[in-house]
C-alpha cells in the first residue's frame, strides 16, 4: 500500500463511505463525514488528485481512481474489523467506532489477521459462544459492583 498520511487515509476512507449511495462525493458530504469544514477538504481532495488517489472535478465532486478505491476498501475494512472486536468485548459502539479510526492506522497487517483469525476460530468453535455468553454475564455483574 503507497504510504500515506493518516489524514489521507480518512479522507479515502470518508470518499468510499460517502461515494457508496451516487458514486461521488461533494466537498461538502465529506466535510459532514469527517467533521471539518468544507475548505479543509477542498485543500486534501486536491492533494489526493495530484497522487492519483482521487479524480477532483469542482462542480463534479470527487471519485475514487482504482487505487484509491483498493486504499479506501482495505482501510474501511481494518477500521471494520477493529470496530468489531472491540465490540465483542461491549466496548459501546460510537467509542469502539472511533478507537477503531485510530488503530486502523497503527496496527499491523499480521495483527488485523489474527483478530480476523480470531473471528473465524468464534463462528467454528460451539464453545466459544458458550465463553462469550460467560464473559457479557461477567461484565454485567462488574458493571453494578461497586469499584474499590
Amino acid at each position: 500500500m503507497q504510504s500515506l498520511s493518516r489524514k489521507a487515509e480518512d479522507y479515502l476512507e470518508a470518499i468510499l463511505i460517502v461515494s457508496m449511495d451516487k458514486g461521488y462525493a461533494r466537498t461538502r458530504d465529506i466535510a459532514r463525514e469527517l467533521d471539518v469544514q468544507p475548505p479543509t477538504v477542498v485543500e486534501m481532495v486536491q492533494k489526493l488528485d495530484r497522487m492519483e488517489m482521487i479524480v477532483y472535478r469542482k462542480y463534479d465532486g470527487v471519485t475514487l481512481t482504482p487505487e484509491g478505491r483498493r486504499i479506501a476498501e482495505i482501510i474501511r475494512d481494518r477500521h471494520e474489523t477493529i470496530q468489531m472486536f472491540l465490540e465483542l468485548f461491549r466496548v459501546p459502539e460510537a467509542i469502539a467506532s472511533k478507537d477503531a479510526c485510530m488503530m486502523e492506522h497503527e496496527l499491523a497487517p499480521e495483527t488485523i489477521g489474527q483478530i480476523r483469525l480470531f473471528f473465524a476460530f468464534l463462528k467454528e468453535n460451539p464453545g466459544a459462544a458458550n465463553a462469550m455468553k460467560n464473559f457479557e454475564a461477567f461484565v454485567r455483574v462488574k458493571a453494578v459492583q461497586p469499584r474499590h
